[in-house]
């Protein structure tokens, strides 16, 4: 930029991009993936599933708007979990639930997993399979 045009826009300092042109930062993409991660807690402390993306989305969804996304994206995934093992035990009384509980539990880890690498590598991960309640 030239002086001229510095005096025209009132500013003789460079414009500093922002992270939104480049991806998310670094702290945004861990904390993406603790969203998603924080999902494990459910094996050592009842509705951790739900609790862990829920506490990591309200601290940090006004500040960064990467983890907004995806905190959102992970509670939504572990709602959907909860409601299948809910459907799961009803369906236990007829045995198929049986079956199924293992499949969805094995599901819902394989697909954490995935979705925290892939937040930690600054990628937006959108579950496969998840009925999006909090827009």
């Amino acid at each position: 930029m030239s002086e001229t045009d510095d005096q025209a826009t009132g500013s003789s300092e460079p414009v500093e991009s922002t992270s939104s042109d480049t991806g998310p930062s670094t702290e945004e993409r861990q904390w993406g993936m603790f969203a998603h991660l924080s999902a494990l807690v459910g094996f050592v402390v009842p509705f951790g599933t739900l609790i862990g993306p829920l506490i990591i989305w309200q601290i940090k969804k006004n500040e960064m708007p990467y983890v907004d996304e995806q905190g959102k994206e992970a509670l939504n995934f572990q709602i959907t979990v909860a409601i299948a093992f809910a459907v799961c035990m009803l369906l236990a009384f007829v045995l198929i639930g049986f079956l199924l509980m293992p499949i969805v539990g094995i599901g819902a880890l394989v697909l954490t997993v995935i979705a925290g690498i892939k937040a930690n590598e600054g990628n937006g991960y959108r579950y496969p399979i998840c009925w999006r309640i909090i827009k």
